[in-house]
């Protein structure tokens, strides 16, 4: 018996969330699911799977593309899946993740003719910049930036992960509110406001209850970066050590722009700049301070108030793909 044949199949594997479109030739989404973090490195192999095949089975049912009961019964067939994956950094995590999909797909009884798996960063800067020169720039949970020039060459810099990397992220700005609440406590920076404001939000009375916290079962990446939204309250209320650390945040940002701006010859040509996730759409203070650095730095560069899903550059990829296979 031949496989069922289904659309095209597209993921955006983020560190907060998963986004899977089933989606035909002329880019028309016939389903979609959503599901939990797929990052291996934040969640674990076994969760990144499941998170997986949890998304891909609700982009199933909510388009209809199988019947009731069919899915992981019937043999499904796709000419092409393309998936952005979170923690992808190097030749080590790709054969990680490529192992992580199979399994999933196994599971659901899915075969795709071709399977295309990148870094989740540069679906978005595909999704976003239309292939076009620019900037991308995301400060979420994580941070990363990509650029792409004229001759489609691409940079990234930063998107190392929380343990080593992610600068001006919200883990990062977080992060370095619970180091001055600590470094409070024990009298080795100024005084500050930052407790009053993330101690009754984690439901702690002082700062040994924070030690504690950050050493125990509730404690978690996605939940520091919450933080970050605390910290810019207490900077607009006129916190001069939570301003501080929203001026570091953005010159981290920075020195990873200017890094593939650099690398490229971006400064030399105009160019798009992209600016996405939770730290840069919401905290004005960090986005219009990177945006005077852009304007000095690299004035060819317009900011583009662009927010399209990275998945849509997984889409692309896949169409190009099957372009390509029938023009050919």
């Amino acid at each position: 018996m031949s496989a069922k044949k289904i659309p095209f199949l597209a993921v955006d594997g983020g560190g907060t969330k998963s986004l899977c479109y089933f989606f035909d030739e002329h880019g028309q989404i016939r389903g979609q699911g959503r599901s939990g973090s797929c990052n291996y490195q934040g969640v674990g192999k076994e969760a990144a799977v499941r998170e997986l095949i949890h998304a891909i089975r609700n982009a199933l049912e909510d388009g209809k593309l199988v019947g009731n009961g069919e899915v992981g019964e019937t043999e499904l067939e796709t000419d092409c899946a393309a998936l952005g994956i979170a923690g992808l950094d190097t030749e080590y995590d790709r054969r990680i993740i490529l192992a992580l999909v199979e399994e999933a797909l196994q599971h659901l009884r899915i075969y795709a003719k071709r399977l295309i798996i990148e870094n989740d960063g540069f679906a978005a800067l595909l999704g976003a910049t239309n292939g076009q020169p620019g900037i991308l720039m995301i400060a979420g949970t994580g941070s990363i930036v990509y650029g792409v020039n004229d001759q489609g060459v691409v940079a990234r810099a930063g998107g190392w992960g929380h343990r080593v990397g992610d600068e001006g992220s919200g883990y990062w700005i977080g992060k370095q509110a619970i180091i001055h609440i600590l470094k409070t406590w024990d009298g080795r920076t100024a005084p500050n406001k930052l407790a009053d404001h993330i101690l009754p939000y984690l439901d702690l009375k002082n700062p040994e209850d924070l030690f504690n916290w950050t050493y125990n079962s509730n404690y978690s990446v996605e939940k520091v970066a919450e933080l970050s939204s605390l910290v810019s309250q207490a900077h607009t209320q006129g916190d001069q050590v939570a301003k501080s650390i929203m001026i570091q945040a953005a010159e981290q940002l920075f020195t990873c722009a200017k890094a593939v701006i650099e690398r490229i010859n971006l400064y030399r040509q105009p160019f798009q700049i992209i600016l996405q996730g939770g730290v840069l759409q919401n905290n004005a203070f960090v986005r219009e301070y990177i945006t005077s650095q852009f304007n000095t730095f690299a004035p060819s560069g317009q900011i583009e108030n662009k927010n399209k899903e990275p998945i849509f550059g997984m889409m692309a990829l896949a169409l190009d793909h099957y372009q390509k296979f029938h023009d050919g």
